[in-house]
């Protein structure tokens, strides 16, 4: 049990849910590692949401409302993290949730399914009947024919470098949470919310709700034309720099 008033309360939290998502069977080892990567550029953020990646996240939030054919792709630590999330975007904006895996498994999967439909998660597609894109060398190559494969817009939170190079070269928009500015990922991206994915949920659900609420098709529009993802990774390593330049005095 850890005490509240620990400093690293919250993040302790999260640490402990993905080694009982692990321990079910629904994370991987390897995302644990990367977890504990992405903590370090959070600590440079001051473990909060800056105003560019609130920004950010109103933009990608633009983006799914205004879709043809939206998906959200989740791998294991996503699914741990935020399947409450997760279901109330896909409450809100009725968009299919895919499982896509780096280190794939029918059993993780349909774990994984489990889990999301316990959520109430009603459209998830496992990518058994998938098609496999090019310019990707693993597993995750293996995308949903219903899902990824005929989207025009893809949601990836903590996603892999090389397919999110492939899907933006496929013509899609790429939308991604990622707590690395200079990662492929975050570069390679159409919008890249650079926070935590617990964070940039709740904000992603709030963003949701409210433009979901009444019609808002034209500030959607504007959000989208507006935005320009070098610069907002740009802002967001400049906070770090500044974050660190404060730390050392």
């Amino acid at each position: 049990m850890v005490s509240e008033e620990h400093p690293r309360y919250a993040s302790l939290v999260l640490r402990n849910k993905l080694v009982d998502g692990y321990e079910r069977g629904i994370a991987s080892a390897h995302g644990l590692i990367a977890h504990g990567r992405g903590e370090a550029f959070d600590y440079l953020l001051g473990e909060q949401t800056s105003e560019s990646a609130r920004n950010a996240t109103k933009v990608a939030c633009a983006h799914l409302l205004t879709a043809n054919h939206p998906v959200l792709s989740v791998n294991g630590n996503t699914a741990t993290l935020v399947p409450g999330e997760i279901a109330e975007l896909h409450a809100i904006t009725g968009i299919p949730v895919e499982i896509n895996l780096f280190h794939p498994s029918a059993q993780r999967i349909e774990r994984i399914a489990d889990h999301l439909h316990a959520y109430g998660v009603v459209n998830v597609l496992t990518g058994f009947d998938f098609i496999k894109l090019a310019h990707i060398a693993s597993d995750r190559a293996n995308v949903d024919k219903n899902g990824t494969f005929k989207a025009d817009v893809v949601f990836v939170p903590l996603e892999d470098g090389d397919r999110a190079q492939a899907l933006a070269k496929l013509g899609k928009t790429v939308l991604t949470v990622d707590l690395n500015p200079l990662s492929r990922t975050a570069v390679a991206s159409t919008v890249t919310i650079v926070d935590e994915v617990t964070r940039a949920f709740k904000n992603l659900v709030s963003f949701a709700q409210h433009f979901k609420s009444e019609s808002h098709e034209y500030e959607l529009d504007l959000l989208k034309a507006r935005f320009d993802n070098i610069e907002n990774l740009k802002a967001s390593y400049a906070l770090m720099q500044k974050r660190l330049r404060s730390l050392a005095r």
